[in-house]
C-alpha cells in the first residue's frame, strides 16, 4: 500500500511513529539517465552537520533500501556522539549491484544530490564505495570526505577503523580478564576484507592465536599466504561455534548477532567493525543473560568516522589516531557504566550518546 506520493506507507509509519523513527530528512534521489536510485537519511544534526558514509548495494526492494538508510544513520548519531565529534548522523544508500551499474555519470549524479542539502550531510565511503568513487562523487559536492591524498583527502579510512576495533578488544580483555593484551586469546574474525585484514594484523603483532572466514575465498587466501599459521574456519556459523574462540569480530554486514548464532555462540566477548549487528532489540539482554561482554558496535569501530572528518579541518593522520586510541578508554567508561547501572553495555552507550545530543539540542 501506498499514500498519495507513492511512498510505501510501512515506510511512513517507520519514519513518524516507530523507535526506528525520529529522523530530521530523508531524500529520496533519483536521476533515470545515469539509473542512480538512492536514499539519503539524515537522523539528527543536533551536534553538528551529519557524517556518514554512502552505501552502494544491490537491494532486494526500495523498502529494504530506505530501512537499511533509516538504521544506519540513527547508528551514525550514535556513533559520532560517542567518537566525541561535533556531527549528527546521516547515512546514504544507492539501490544496485556496484558491480554493474556504477558509473561516472551515476556518482556524479549523486553528488549533485548531497550538494543540494546545501552541507547538513557530509558523505563517505562505506560498503561498495571506495575512496577513488568519493574522488568523482567530490567535484559536484565540497560535502565530501575519504577522497584519496592526492584530491585533498585522508584515503582509506579502514586503517584507523580497525585500529579502533582493536582498541576496543583491549579494553574488553582488560574488563573481562585484567589484562589489555590478546596474547595467547583465540579471536575469530568473521570477514577480513578491508577493515578485517588490517585487524588480523594488529592481532597478531598482539600475540593472539587468530581463526578467519570470508564469503569471497581470495580475502581469505590473502591473509593464510601472509601468514599460514591463521587458521581457516569454512563459514561463519563454523567460526562461532569453534571451541576455545575467546573473542568474536564480526567485520561483515549487520545482523551478526541473532536468535540463531548468539546460543551457540563459545566466545565470551563479541568486539567487530561490522555496523548493526544486533539483529534486533532484546539481543543485548540474549547476550548479558549468557555472561558474553559486547563491546557496542558504534563505539569501537568510529575509527573511521574519526579519520573522515578530520579531513574538514585538514587532515593530520597522528591527530586521528590519537583520538581512536581514546576508544579504548570510551569502551572501558561503558563497561562502568553498564555495571552501575545494571543494563547491557549497548543500553549503557545509548544513554551516554543519548545525553550528549539532548545536552546539545538545549543550548
Amino acid at each position: 500500500m501506498t499514500d498519495v506520493t507513492g511512498v510505501p506507507v510501512d515506510v511512513l509509519r517507520t519514519l513518524f511513529h516507530s523507535d526506528q523513527g525520529g529522523h530530521e530528512q530523508v531524500v529520496i534521489c533519483q536521476d533515470r539517465a545515469s539509473g542512480l536510485k538512492a536514499v539519503i537519511a539524515l537522523h539528527s544534526t543536533a551536534l553538528g552537520p551529519a557524517l556518514g558514509g554512502t552505501r552502494f548495494y544491490p537491494y532486494a526492494s526500495e523498502e529494504e533500501a530506505v530501512a537499511d538508510a533509516l538504521n544506519l544513520s540513527r547508528g551514525m548519531s550514535y556513533k559520532n556522539a560517542m567518537a566525541g565529534l561535533d556531527h549528527g548522523g546521516g547515512k546514504a544508500v544507492i539501490i544496485g549491484d556496484p558491480a554493474r551499474i556504477k558509473s561516472e555519470e551515476l556518482l556524479l549524479a549523486y553528488g549533485r544530490f548531497v550538494a543540494s542539502l546545501g552541507g547538513r550531510y557530509v558523505t563517505a565511503c562505506d560498503v561498495g564505495t571506495y575512496v577513488a568513487d568519493m574522488d568523482v562523487v567530490a567535484r559536484e559536492c565540497r560535502w565530501t570526505t575519504g577522497r584519496s591524498p592526492e584530491n585533498g583527502g585522508a584515503g582509506d579510512s579502514s586503517v584507523l577503523t580497525a585500529f579502533g576495533v582493536f582498541q576496543g578488544m583491549r579494553a574488553s580483555a582488560q574488563h573481562l580478564w585484567g589484562d589489555p593484551t590478546l596474547r595467547g586469546r583465540k579471536v575469530g574474525v568473521a570477514g577480513v576484507g578491508k577493515v578485517g585484514h588490517h585487524l588480523v594484523e594488529h592481532l597478531l603483532s598482539d600475540g593472539a592465536e587468530v581463526v578467519v572466514t570470508d564469503v569471497r575465498e581470495e580475502s581469505v587466501r590473502r591473509i593464510t599466504d601472509l601468514h599460514p599459521e591463521v587458521s581457516v574456519a569454512v563459514d561463519t556459523d563454523a567460526l562461532i561455534r569453534t571451541e576455545g574462540l575467546d573473542i568474536y569480530a564480526p567485520c561483515a554486514l549487520g545482523g551478526a548477532l541473532n536468535d540463531a548464532s548468539v546460543p551457540v555462540l563459545t566466545a565470551k566477548v563479541v568486539c567487530g567493525a561490522a555496523n548493526n549487528q544486533l539483529a534486533h532489540p532484546g539481543v543485548e539482554k540474549d547476550l548479558a543473560d549468557r555472561s558474553v561482554l559486547y563491546a557496542p558496535d558504534y563505539v569501537v569501530n568510529a575509527g573511521g568516522v574519526i579519520q573522515v572528518a578530520d579531513e574538514l579541518h585538514g587532515f593530520d593522520f597522528d591527530r586521528c589516531k590519537a583520538k581512536a586510541t581514546k576508544i579504548f578508554d570510551t569502551t572501558l567508561a561503558i563497561f562502568a557504566r553498564a555495571k552501575a547501572d545494571g543494563i547491557p553495555p549497548a543500553a549503557a552507550a545509548d544513554r551516554i550518546a543519548e545525553q550528549r545530543m539532548a545536552d546539545a539540542r538545549r543550548r
